[in-house]
């Protein structure tokens, strides 16, 4: 592994982290891709579901998630065994220049007014791309900070992805209502994203081909499916034999099914029901407010979670969180009203946000160098499999305009029990002072993991 030589430094975390040119450096990969991501994400949101020259319905909308996501949640486990085999930096250079030249494509579709299994397909290609590049990103993070500093790196770098996504998407409203909402204006708007991605690309060059990983000693031979196969049965066995990491995977399951159905009740909402109230707006507008809302929740949740989690626990401070969102939901959802509703919007981004960069940071410590792609792409395809489920079973069951207090109410009570069990059964510090001293191979390689020792040496694809 790239082990990094400086030792802990005093003074505030971010200021250290920024301070250092590798870690800037993906950084910066991570925010131009994921700029890029929101101008592309909205792009096609508004050419689905609010363009005039196209009709889309709660059916339309549940396919739309499946086809674009499902798919890629089944190839995704072979994507991260792939991750542990290639160089990250390489990864990360050529997925971006891949997706930059993908979403010229979609824009072509778009603009021409291209509909069904052709764009829905083609849009596929790219978000599948894009889930690729974020879990290189996540494995590639313990190879530029010190394993002490984790915490803040991650709640420094998702958090900046998820605030400078959703600039993306705003930014991508704003362009949209200057070129106008049919075929041509969305088109245009997503060409803005690829020179997002050509820009990711060009960052990620900077980097040596080795200096993410994987480590050399860890890489595999063979890529057949059946090798593919045996190395995500041995790291599902690498995740079990880890408690701490099981149980963080059931509560960012139920955490992510919870947002499935919000995020498609909320698209109706906005849709169909909701109208404009003095400075709250409803439609694409409106929809650009609430990213914006569960954006500043993502920032607080950044300057909160590293000082809150490193006090209270990494399971402890999460819990807490899930107990406060299934509280907001119950008591600002439910009357529907726009007025209540962002300042919802914010509060579930910063539980949301915060449950994240706790879970993020359990898994790349506690799980070894030559599994962490493995799981970090099963832990994104986690996310899509469930956030699929969840999209396509509500946009089925919730009537056209997206109001359903039953609906609203499951949510809230599903977080508070979640919340409450992840508080009774947990360890509060899994990982506590004496188990970051043990580790002496790397930030993220532990005594109990045997499968990190004897891996044959390969050369680098």
């Amino acid at each position: 592994m790239t082990v990094v030589e400086r030792g802990p430094e005093r003074g505030p975390g971010s200021r250290r982290l920024l301070g250092r040119p590798d870690f800037r450096r993906l950084l910066s990969v991570r925010m131009l891709g994921q700029f890029a991501d929101g101008v592309f994400q909205a792009s096609l949101a508004g050419a689905i579901l609010f363009n005039p020259e196209r009709a889309a319905h709660a059916g339309d909308i549940a396919a739309g998630f499946a086809v674009l996501l499902l798919p890629y949640s089944v190839l995704g486990p072979f994507a991260g065994v792939l991750l542990d085999r290639w160089w990250r930096q390489r990864v990360l250079l050529g997925a971006n220049l891949i997706r930059a030249l993908l979403v010229c494509g979609v824009a072509v579709e778009i603009g021409v007014g291209v509909h069904g299994q052709p764009f829905y397909l083609s849009a596929l290609v790219v978000i599948s791309v894009n889930r690729f590049v974020l879990s290189a990103l996540s494995a590639s993070q313990p190879h530029v900070v010190e394993p002490e500093r984790l915490i803040t790196a991650n709640a420094v770098s998702v958090t900046a992805g998820a605030v400078i996504a959703a600039v993306g998407g705003g930014a991508a409203i704003t362009l949209r209502s200057l070129l106008g909402g049919g075929n041509i204006g969305y088109s245009a708007v997503a060409v803005g994203a690829a020179i997002g991605y050509a820009l990711a690309a060009w960052r990620a060059a900077g980097f040596q081909a080795s200096q993410l990983g994987p480590d050399e000693d860890t890489r595999e031979h063979s890529d057949s499916v059946r090798h593919v196969l045996s190395g995500l049965a041995d790291g599902a066995r690498h995740v079990r034999s880890h408690p701490p990491v099981l149980r963080a995977f059931a509560v960012i399951g139920v955490h992510r099914f919870a947002y499935g159905v919000s995020a498609i009740c909320t698209l109706l909402l906005f849709r169909n029901y909701f109208s404009d109230d003095g400075p709250f707006r409803a439609g694409l507008p409106g929809l650009g407010q609430v990213v914006a809302a569960v954006a500043l929740g993502g920032g607080l949740a950044a300057l909160l979670t590293p000082p809150a989690a490193r006090r209270l626990g990494y399971t402890r401070w999460p819990a807490l969180l899930l107990l406060g969102a299934g509280v907001v939901e119950l008591t600002l959802g439910l009357p529907f009203q726009l007025r209540t509703f962002l300042p919802a919007a914010a509060l579930l981004g910063l539980a949301a946000q915060g449950v994240k960069i706790s879970v993020d940071t359990m898994i790349a410590q506690l799980v070894a160098d030559d599994y962490r792609g493995r799981v970090f792409s099963f832990y994104d395809t986690l996310f899509n499999v469930i956030f699929v489920a969840a999209g396509v079973l509500t946009a089925l069951a919730l009537p056209e305009n997206g109001k359903s207090a039953v609906a609203v109410a499951l949510i809230g009570v599903a977080y508070l029990a979640v919340g409450t069990a992840y508080l009774l059964v947990s360890d509060p510090d899994p990982l506590s002072p004496p188990l970051r001293r043990r580790r002496t191979t790397g930030p993220a390689a532990l005594p109990s993991c045997p499968a990190t020792r004897d891996r044959p040496a390969v050369r680098p694809l």
